[in-house]
């Protein structure tokens, strides 16, 4: 299956590093940036991992690229603003396509990539790798076999350090055109996988966001309350103003009959893990953990191609897809529009599907 990359900076190589592990059913073909050194890179990266006789093809143009490459599978890790245009693009070519979070920056955007790839039968995979994370793998295990008993809440908790520097290397970081805060681009993996433990349905949002330290446009702290409709209540707490470095990321679910804590460098380690079936022990539980990985991306990049790659193949949905997707962004942007109006926000359908986070009345 043949891949292309658009977007070459900070995430891109481990786009890279996944088409590696996958290279017996997948090849990247071509890169494209508009910083064309740094396509380069990358291509020169895969090209000495795998042996490859010739280099992926470098491009500075994604239209040209798709003209001109045979390419199945497109993946897009521009900035966040670009990701729906470029998305519906290729979708439009007939190419399927893996987009970095966040999918897109408004509901109405998001609603149209579904409906772009279900009318062009391709794939639309959203890369919220943190799914696959073996520790996430077997606390969605325990959730499906009950072992929870009644659940009453759960917590994500992304408390980390994002100086000036980091901004000032890419200056569409922390702008409400092309990103947004903290909640948007640091916390959305762990709200992703907050809505996915605790049901998935929402009956409300009601947020609290400041801008303290850092000089952004948008927030570099912010806390979430979410209410699902089967009664469980959620909470959120992230921020890039931690010092000197960062300190947690941690995922946390509670029902009357069981307790799991999620942590490590990228939700990575079960630190708790206790439960009334006694079907295993906690203490054997810890002593199966992975070490960390090499940074906050943690390993899911390497399962969730394999993921998309099958999905392709077999003509099945790929296990993140564009509705998936959708639901943590969607939380997100309810937390925009409360901390704008002061007041909760009601999940009620079409009225919700309008919110634009670059619109003056959410931000």
């Amino acid at each position: 299956m043949k891949f292309a990359i658009i977007g070459c900076g900070r995430i891109s190589y481990k786009h890279v590093e996944a088409l590696v592990h996958n290279r017996e059913s997948a090849v990247l073909e071509a890169v494209c940036d508009n910083v064309v050194e740094r396509a380069q890179k990358r291509s020169i990266e895969y090209a000495q991992a795998v042996a490859a006789a010739a280099a992926p093809s470098v491009y500075a143009n994604y239209i040209d690229m798709l003209r001109e490459a045979d390419i199945d599978v497109v993946v897009i890790a521009t900035e966040s603003g670009y990701h729906a245009e470029i998305a519906k693009y290729c979708m439009y070519m007939q190419k399927h396509v893996i987009v970095e979070k966040p999918m897109a920056l408004s509901t109405n955007d998001a609603d149209e990539m579904i409906e772009v790839a279900r009318a062009n039968g391709v794939k639309l995979c959203i890369c919220h790798q943190n799914r696959f994370n073996k520790s996430i793998v077997e606390l969605r295990e325990a959730l499906t076999e009950g072992r929870f008993g009644k659940l009453i809440n759960g917590t994500a908790r992304i408390l980390w350090a994002r100086d000036m520097n980091y901004y000032k290397q890419a200056p569409w970081r922390g702008t409400w055109a092309q990103d947004g805060g903290t909640l948007m681009n640091q916390c959305i993996h762990n709200i992703d996988l907050l809505q996915w433990m605790l049901g998935g349905e929402i009956d409300t949002v009601y947020a609290q966001t400041g801008n303290y330290i850092r000089d952004i446009e948008a927030e570099d702290f912010g806390t979430i309350l979410i209410r699902f409709k089967n009664g469980t209540i959620g909470l959120v707490e992230g921020s890039a103003c931690v010092y000197p470095k960062n300190l947690e990321e941690t995922l946390s679910i509670f029902g009357d009959r069981g307790t799991a804590c999620i942590g490590g460098l990228a939700v990575n380690k079960i630190e708790t893990w206790r439960f009334a079936d006694n079907k295993d022990k906690e203490e054997d539980v810890l002593l199966e953990q992975q070490d960390d990985p090499d940074s906050v991306y943690g390993y899911g990049h390497i399962p969730l191609y394999k993921d998309m790659i099958e999905a392709v193949r077999d003509g099945r949905e790929p296990l993140v897809n564009g509705e998936e997707g959708r639901k943590g962004m969607q939380i997100i942007l309810a937390a925009y529009k409360s901390q704008k109006t002061g007041q909760p926000v009601k999940y009620d359908g079409l009225k919700f599907a309008t919110i634009d986070m670059r619109n003056e009345d959410v931000r």
